[in-house]
C-alpha cells in the first residue's frame, strides 16, 4: 500500500531534513503543499533536499519547479486544476465524492478521495463517507488501487483502507505533529507507523 505524507501548508524550521527522514524511513511520496507559498519559497526548500528526494516529491503549486528540480510530478485540485501544456509527467488529483473518482479515473497516476474520516489537521472537517458506501464502492470498482484515502488517516485506519480497497493512504496531521519531536522520536514512530503498511 502507498504511504503518501502532505507537508504542512506553513514552513517550518528543518522541514528539509525531515522531508528526507519521512522518505528515508518509509514514506513512498511527499506532496509539497504550499497553498500560500511564494515560488521561490518552494524552490529555496526544493533546494535542500537531495535529487534523489526530490524525484519524490510532488508539487501542488508552481508546476513550472517540477521539471527544474526533477520532481516527480505535479497535483492538481481547485486552485490548481489544468494540465500544463506540454506536461507529461506523474499527475495526482484530489477528489471529494464518488461521482469525482469516476469522472476522472483515467489519465491520472492516482486520486485522493477526501475526508474518509474526520480530519485532523482541519478543525470541523468530517469525513464525507460512511463505510458501507465506502464498501460499496470498492465492490463497484469506483475505488481501487490508484484511489489514495486522505483526511483524519492514521496508521491505526490503514488496515481498514486496506479491507475496503484503497491503493494507498496519505497522512498530513498525524504525521507533521511528529516534527516537533526529538529526531531520534520522529525516527522511532515512523518506524512503527510503517509496519502498517508492509503487513
Amino acid at each position: 500500500m502507498l504511504w503518501i505524507a502532505i507537508t504542512s501548508p506553513a514552513f517550518h524550521d528543518g522541514e528539509a531534513e525531515f522531508i528526507g527522514r519521512l522518505l528515508a524511513h518509509g514514506v513512498d511520496i511527499v506532496h509539497l503543499r504550499k497553498p500560500d507559498a511564494r515560488e521561490e519559497d518552494c524552490a529555496a526548500l526544493l533546494g535542500k533536499l537531495s535529487a534523489e528526494e526530490r524525484s519524490r516529491i510532488v508539487i501542488h503549486d508552481f508546476f513550472q519547479l517540477a521539471p527544474r528540480y526533477g520532481l516527480r510530478g505535479i497535483h492538481l485540485n481547485s486552485r490548481r486544476s489544468e494540465i500544463p501544456a506540454g506536461y507529461a509527467g506523474h499527475v495526482s488529483r484530489s477528489c471529494h465524492s464518488l461521482e469525482e473518482l469516476v469522472k476522472y479515473r483515467a489519465g491520472y497516476t492516482y486520486l485522493f478521495l477526501s475526508p474518509v474520516f474526520d480530519s485532523i489537521s482541519k478543525e470541523g472537517y468530517a469525513s464525507a463517507f460512511d463505510e458501507a458506501s465506502l464498501r460499496k464502492a470498492s465492490g463497484e470498482g469506483i475505488i481501487g488501487s490508484r484511489t489514495v484515502a486522505l483526511g483524519g488517516v492514521t496508521p491505526g485506519k490503514v488496515a481498514l483502507l486496506r479491507s475496503l480497497g484503497f491503493g494507498g493512504a496519505a497522512m498530513l496531521g498525524c504525521v507533521n505533529r511528529l516534527a516537533s519531536l526529538p529526531v531520534q522520536e520522529q525516527v522511532e514512530a515512523l518506524e512503527r507507523m510503517r509496519l502498517e503498511f508492509i503487513i
